[in-house]
């Protein structure tokens, strides 16, 4: 379980939380908790200790102590080292709005494609930028595709030249990138089994790229449908108050919640109170419905709350 402290958690998060205890658990496996606070503009004070509380209102628990990405920069910085050794990246020094204006515009859905603009460059050219008081971030040349199977949606092959391209290790200004740092983390964890949203899913074929440069074990990887709101948008402000701390707040019971979440799945044939233990038995993986949970007022006031708007 993984949450990043740049604002709270709300039920979209608890729903692929739910399933990576319960996945790791029905067997008799180890959960790891993981602060992924790399963010620093974004990270908001005291959201990691939110987040945590969440998790043990949800009856969510984890083997060891958390492991907090701030405190493993070195583990970070050897990796690249590793990457810079094996000429695999490059300096980049193209803002966001220099590769918004030359790529092609991407279709409804898709991230924009890096056009390699700095792609003639290599490791020796960081120097001279450097002399020359140039900011840079360090891209991954992408050079093939990685197909994988997902434990939830089977058979995935995702074009990363036209999906994304040459992506970002090492931000400009200094510090890990997420897909750098995920990959350290999991391997240096034992994690042998992600399970993540669907919107993630573009980001595995990159990870697999970095287990493989850096000669790191992967794990098997499971993405699910997200929760959405009526509009069939992911959850935001825009859908009302569905902060987990909010829901507390209000009354509501975490098994409460837990139960409707289990119905989300296929795991109870009607929204009724359960704790996650409970569930232990009926968790299946595959009787998650395809589709993305649509989460309605309704529902939630079936609970014991009422959203704000």
């Amino acid at each position: 379980m993984a949450p990043s402290p740049t604002g709270a958690q709300h039920v979209g998060n608890a729903r692929t939380y739910l399933v990576a205890w319960l996945s790791a658990r029905a067997r008799g496996g180890v959960v790891k908790l993981r602060i992924e606070d790399i963010d620093s503009p974004r990270i908001k004070a005291g959201a990691a200790e939110q987040a945590m509380h969440d998790l043990r209102w949800l009856g969510l628990d984890w083997d060891g102590e958390p492991v907090v990405q701030t405190q493993r920069l070195s583990y970070y910085e050897a990796a690249l080292d590793v990457l810079k050794q094996n000429k695999l990246i490059y300096p980049c020094t193209c803002t966001r709005s220099d590769i918004a204006s030359a790529a092609s515009a991407p279709h409804a859905g898709e991230e924009v494609t890096y056009p390699g603009t700095c792609a003639y460059r290599c490791v020796a050219d960081a120097q001279k930028l450097h002399d020359e008081g140039r900011s840079f971030a360090w891209r991954f040349r992408v050079t093939e595709n990685v197909p994988f199977t997902d434990l939830f949606a089977g058979e995935q092959h995702i074009d990363l030249k036209h999906a994304g391209g040459d992506f970002v290790v090492w931000k400009n200004g200094g510090g890990p990138a997420y897909q750098l740092a995920v990959v350290v983390d999991d391997a240096a964890m034992g994690v042998t089994e992600v399970i993540r949203g669907d919107d993630l899913v573009p980001s595995t074929p990159r990870q697999l790229l970095l287990y493989r440069a850096l000669d790191l074990t992967p794990p098997q990887f499971a993405h699910v449908p997200l929760v959405v709101g009526e509009d069939g948008r992911r959850l935001a402000k825009r859908h009302g108050d569905t902060r987990l701390s909010a829901l507390r707040d209000a009354g509501v019971k975490p098994e409460a919640l837990v139960g409707l979440l289990a119905w989300s799945c296929g795991w109870l044939d009607r929204p009724e109170p359960i704790s996650p233990r409970e569930l232990l038995p009926r968790f299946r993986l595959e009787s998650i419905p395809a589709p993305p949970f649509v989460l309605t007022a309704e529902l939630l006031h079936r609970i014991g709350y009422s959203a704000s708007t």
